[in-house]
């Protein structure tokens, strides 16, 4: 992928996207800000996995799942060019699933992996990076006296943390989170929300989350999603306490129907 020659913002323009025959999505055109925290929500099953999937083309392992119309431009490049190399693009867009998945090896090597992937070979720069990732995942201090051992026996926030610290290291210019917090308990959740609004000082940042209370903490835009549709997309602020669409009003009220 070639470098980003703008800030790393997100530009949607007229997309539909389909899973074989079933379109899942239809006409998004959404600009994202670098810099800020966007939050997606909306109802199960209404896109907005998908769609953040489509920004470091996950969706590419999916049989028969494909853009049919439009595009999206991270940092001035059309992501689907034929010049685009995907794992550049997916170093460059980080992704944070909704159920931790570190890896069966030390801590210090699950941070590392991604280094050496890309083919860092010098120790004391990779334990540099370590300790940076670490630092910025707020992660450090909890773990520094045991680098080496198994990432398995920390907790599920910590695991959490640790993913996002694997996914630093490798100096990315977006990080995608698909409900990182569903699996944690109110003391974790709270650590990776204080993370995140640390986070979007030096990363563009969204996040799908299910939790309207999660969403109108932390995010600095909301998009709200129906049926595979942008219904709305505003100022967090803005968006909970005077929707424009009579949807998105009945949605964050609870009378949904």
């Amino acid at each position: 992928m070639p470098s980003l020659s703008q800030p790393p913002s997100i530009d949607v323009h007229d997309m539909h996207f389909s899973y074989g025959d079933a379109c899942a999505l239809k006409s998004i055109t959404l600009a994202i800000p670098e810099n800020r925290v966007t939050a997606m929500i909306g109802p199960s099953g209404c896109g907005k996995s998908t769609l953040l999937r489509c920004f470091n083309r996950m969706n590419d392992e999916i049989p028969g799942a494909r853009v049919t119309h439009g595009s999206i431009h991270i940092g001035g490049i059309e992501i689907h060019h034929p010049s685009v190399d995907v794992v550049k693009l997916r170093r460059n867009v980080g992704m944070i699933f909704q159920k931790s998945n570190p890896f069966p090896r030390s801590i210090h090597d699950n941070v590392a992996f991604g280094l050496q992937l890309h083919g860092s070979q010098n120790r004391d720069l990779i334990a540099e990076s370590v300790e940076s990732a670490l630092r910025s995942a707020a992660l450090w201090d909890e773990v520094k006296d045991r680098l080496h051992d198994s990432a398995l026996g920390l907790s599920g926030g910590q695991q959490q943390r640790l993913c996002i610290a694997r996914s630093l290291a490798v100096k990315p210019r977006i990080l995608l989170m698909d409900e990182p917090c569903s699996a944690l308990d109110p003391i974790a959740t709270a650590k990776i929300e204080d993370l995140v609004r640390t986070l979007k000082e030096q990363y563009t940042l969204i996040i799908v989350t299910h939790n309207m209370q999660q969403a109108s903490r932390i995010s600095d835009h909301t998009a709200f999603f129906y049926l595979g549709e942008l219904i709305e997309f505003s100022d967090t602020l803005k968006l909970f306490s005077n929707p424009s669409n009579p949807l998105t009003e009945n949605y964050i009220r609870g009378t949904f129907s």
